[in-house]
């Protein structure tokens, strides 16, 4: 992944990116990502976020050998020790 580097960046500004970093729980890293998205026009709501991501899990093809485990098995028998 390409690298970044900002040289004198302005400290209010810095300061501002990492108390909103800070408040959404995100890096100063992802704050930054975020906010040239947005100033970008690139953004995608949570929602098209989520269904994108599950698309991509559901394409994914579940090997034999997962879909052969029994998981309520495995929890009964722990259940039971």
């Amino acid at each position: 992944m390409p690298l970044l580097q900002v040289r004198d960046f302005p400290d209010d500004l810095y300061a501002e990116i990492s108390f909103t970093a800070r408040r959404e729980h995100r890096t100063i890293a992802q704050q930054a990502i975020v906010l040239i998205m947005q100033g970008l026009g690139k953004t995608e709501t949570n929602k098209e976020r989520r269904k994108r991501v599950l698309e991509r899990v559901m394409a994914r093809k579940i090997p034999d050998s997962v879909k052969a485990v029994d998981v309520v098995a495995w929890i009964r028998e722990d259940h039971n020790r």
